[in-house]
Parts: C-alpha cells; sequence; structure tokens
C-alpha cells in the first residue's frame, strides 16, 4: 500500500531539494561572526534617535561598517570588523544620548572563525561516516547504509536550503547553534530510519527473502508509522511552543530543530524505505 505511492514522494522530495539547491547555489547562506570573525554590537535606539541619526555617528568617527540588520523600529544590530572593540561600541551610544543602549556586543577573530568553520566540516564529515558505517555493519548490507545516509543528506539538504532562503529574505544568520542544530536532525533521522529498517529486517527473517521487498516494506511502515508519528509529533509541539514563547537568542536555533524534525519524520518512511525498495527491486532485474 505504502510503496504504490513511491513515485508521489519521489516528487514531493526532488521540488523540495530542487528548491534547497537553487536556494543554496543562488544566495549561499549568510555567515554570522562565528564563520566570518568580526563584531556585531545590538542597540537599543533612544526616543529621539534614529537608524541614520546611528549611522551618521559611526561615519562621523570613521568606523567601517559591515552590514546592518534593522531588527525593530528601535533595536539595530550592526557589524564591523574583528578589532571595532567594546569600548568603540559603547562611545557611541554615548553621543547618541542617555537612553540609547549597547544590549548586546560579540567578537570574533579572523583565526578563530576559520578554525571553528574547519571543525564544522569535520564534525559534519565524521557524523555522515559514522552513520553510514554503523548502519551497514548493524543490518550486514551496505544497501541500508547509503539509503540512510541519504535520507539524511536529504533532511540536511532541506534544511540548508532553508536558512538559505531566509538569510536571503529577512537576513537570518547561521551560527554555531545552527550546526549543533544540523547535528541534531542528522542523529534524529536515522533514529526513526533504523527503527523501520528494524521491522524491515525482522519481517525479512520471519517470512524469507522470496517475499518482494515491497511488500515487507509496506508491513514494516503500517506497524511502525503511528509510533513514529506520534513520537515526532509531540516533539513538534514542544519545539514549536518554544518558538513562539521562546527568547529571541534561541529563537533560530529551535527553528532549525523544528523544520529538520518535519524533514525526518518524512524522510524516514518516505525516502530511505523507497529507495531502499527501488534499489533490491534494480537489483533483482539485473540478477535476470
Amino acid at each position: 500500500m505504502w510503496m504504490k505511492f513511491r513515485p508521489v514522494y519521489f516528487l514531493l522530495s526532488g521540488t523540495a531539494l530542487v528548491f534547497s539547491v537553487f536556494a543554496l547555489s543562488s544566495w549561499g547562506l549568510k555567515q554570522s561572526i562565528d564563520f566570518t570573525g568580526g563584531s556585531v554590537v545590538e542597540y537599543s535606539l533612544g526616543a529621539q534617535t534614529t537608524s541614520d541619526r546611528l549611522k551618521e555617528v559611526i561615519t562621523s568617527k570613521q568606523y567601517p561598517l559591515n552590514g546592518e540588520r534593522i531588527i525593530s523600529s528601535k533595536e539595530v544590530e550592526l557589524r564591523f570588523p574583528a578589532d571595532f572593540d567594546q569600548a568603540k561600541a559603547q562611545e557611541i551610544a554615548s553621543e547618541l544620548g542617555e537612553d540609547t543602549k549597547v544590549l548586546r556586543f560579540e567578537s570574533v577573530g579572523p583565526i578563530l572563525s576559520a578554525e571553528i568553520l574547519k571543525k564544522t566540516y569535520v564534525a559534519l564529515g565524521i557524523a555522515s561516516v559514522g552513520i553510514l558505517l554503523w548502519v551497514a555493519w548493524q543490518f550486514k548490507s551496505l544497501q541500508f547504509g547509503v539509503c540512510a545516509i541519504l535520507a539524511t543528506l536529504h533532511d540536511t539538504t532541506i534544511l540548508l536550503g532553508t536558512f538559505a532562503a531566509l538569510g536571503h529574505f529577512q537576513g537570518i544568520e547561521v551560527d554555531i547553534l545552527f550546526v549543533t542544530a544540523i547535528l541534531t536532525v542528522l542523529s534524529f533521522s536515522v533514529h526513526d530510519t533504523i527503527v523501520v529498517y528494524d521491522r524491515i529486517r525482522e519481517t525479512r527473517r520471519k517470512q524469507g527473502r522470496d517475499l518482494p521487498l515491497s511488500l515487507i516494506a509496506d508491513k514494516a511502515l503500517s506497524q511502525t508509522m503511528v509510533r513514529s508519528f506520534n513520537n515526532s509529533l509531540t516533539i513538534i509541539f514542544m519545539l514549536t511552543a518554544l518558538y513562539l514563547m521562546g527568547g529571541t537568542t534561541i529563537k533560530w536555533f529551535v527553528f532549525a530543530l523544528l523544520v529538520g524534525t518535519i524533514s525526518g519524520t518524512y524522510s524516514s518512511p518516505f525516502v530511505a524505505v523507497p529507495l531502499l525498495v527501488t534499489w533490491d527491486e534494480l537489483k533483482r532485474k539485473i540478477k535476470r
């Protein structure tokens, strides 16, 4: 029953992936100072102060401004080179009046940011290879491992594409918390996939290998679908509440987890399993 609609699943995933790849290739990810280096200052503007007045003061002092993000009518976030220190940020606020305040100041040097970026790539690489080898060893088949990795790459690509679009249209930046979200999404996605794969293996062991894998997969999905959906739904409810009621510091980290959870809930039954069944059918045709 489930595998009958494989073309629909692949069409939905393909559409999402095309959009994600387009967003990444066209706009890319808007990186925070964690990866690029520099200083970020968030100002709370006084009653008589505007963002234009703030930029006039910065220009008069000849401080190089690398970027600007308007948070609200009275809050603005500015980006400077790494040599811009907190004393300079406070000096600007003082010149604008007592009711203008520095709400946040962060600074990351170029060497540290390059090291963070390097470690991010290494962490993602180790996680992906580790998942591939572990799943392949547990199920005694490289086929299971590759399909599980392709499903997690599906989720990661959609998450990256979503934030590329958010960065382009809303100026949302990715930081170290975003990397944490990606690794969390990888683990969640592969967890659900392993649950279904384990049920496929058990059903296949009981009913024999001569039964088409599509029928075995249908039975496995029917047995695990409600459990997986209910489990994911509780996580989605919690993340939605945290996104709506939580602070701005973790808002986009929570949103990344939410997107990854929804994508992972879909990809385990409707990407990982259909890929496994399609691969098995191709192998059977080649053997004939």
